[in-house]
């Protein structure tokens, strides 16, 4: 191993014990656990299972790609992830949270202070400013306080590099600038994990990049990211990757359920 690549690993997992430590996780324990995870949604021909007992580990301070074609239940595994969908059986824990043993008001308080998400379509609302969208997060979670609002907007749209478009409505912006301000959007209450669904899949190449890019260095401050994408190369960015395939992990991708073990940072 190269001295930067050495030195990159070790700010990684340093990243990463900051994290855990912040969560009040032992660093060896993951930050998600799926346990023969079903999912099955009603229909009016038949009912129709979007996840067959799917089990899958990640760490804290894992970047994580959810691949496979349409419709092979990696936007349905986002969803449980976020606690948006409960699955029909199995196990989910999430941040060492139980989320099936929540109530959906303590699901949605849950959500807000400890998911980040990101949409392939943006979702900002065309009527408040990009600033009033980052701020969106924070009244309804309420964890920043009111003064301090504006002034943290305004600093993860410096992050992201777009605060100069902090004032302008969202449909006057590209489409790599809005993906950025929903990434801003998505850090607002800072919570450990990121999930994003397709979040390049409306970006040309050289944005796709940037925003990868802009990934994974919010991986280096060790914060959990699941990205659901159909890039090609998105292993260089990250530390494991999953294939669904007809809902299921496809093999050689997923731990027996009953020895998992955790899957490790790439040295």
């Amino acid at each position: 191993m190269n001295n930067n690549r050495f030195h990159e690993s070790n700010t990684r997992r340093q990243a990463r014990a900051g994290r855990a430590a912040d969560q009040g996780l032992p660093l060896s324990e993951p930050m998600i656990e799926l346990h023969q995870v079903v999912k099955t949604y009603e229909a009016p021909s038949q009912p129709f299972t979007a996840l067959r007992g799917v089990s899958l580990r990640v760490q804290v301070g894992e970047f994580v790609a959810v691949v496979g074609k349409s419709g092979s239940g990696k936007t349905t595994l986002l969803n449980i992830l976020a606690g948006i969908d409960r699955p029909t059986s199995g196990a989910v824990s999430v941040a060492g949270t139980q989320l099936h043993a929540l109530s959906e008001s303590q699901l949605a308080e849950w959500r807000g202070r400890t998911i980040g998400l990101v949409f392939q379509f943006f979702q900002l609302l065309p009527t408040l400013t990009v600033a009033e969208n980052v701020m969106l997060p924070m009244e309804f979670a309420k964890i920043v306080p009111a003064a301090e609002r504006h002034p943290k907007a305004l600093a993860l749209l410096d992050r992201v590099g777009i605060r100069d478009q902090a004032d302008k409505l969202p449909v006057t912006l590209s489409g790599g600038q809005q993906q950025r301000a929903a990434i801003a959007r998505a850090l607002a209450n800072d919570p450990p994990i990121l999930l994003a669904d397709e979040p390049t899949g409306n970006l040309d190449e050289a944005t796709r990049t940037s925003v990868l890019e802009l990934f994974a260095k919010l991986n280096a401050d060790g914060r959990t990211i699941i990205v659901v994408t159909h890039e090609r190369d998105i292993s260089r960015y990250t530390d494991q990757q999953v294939t669904l395939v007809d809902g299921r992990v496809a093999d050689g991708a997923q731990p027996e359920a009953d020895q998992l073990e955790s899957a490790e940072v790439r040295p």
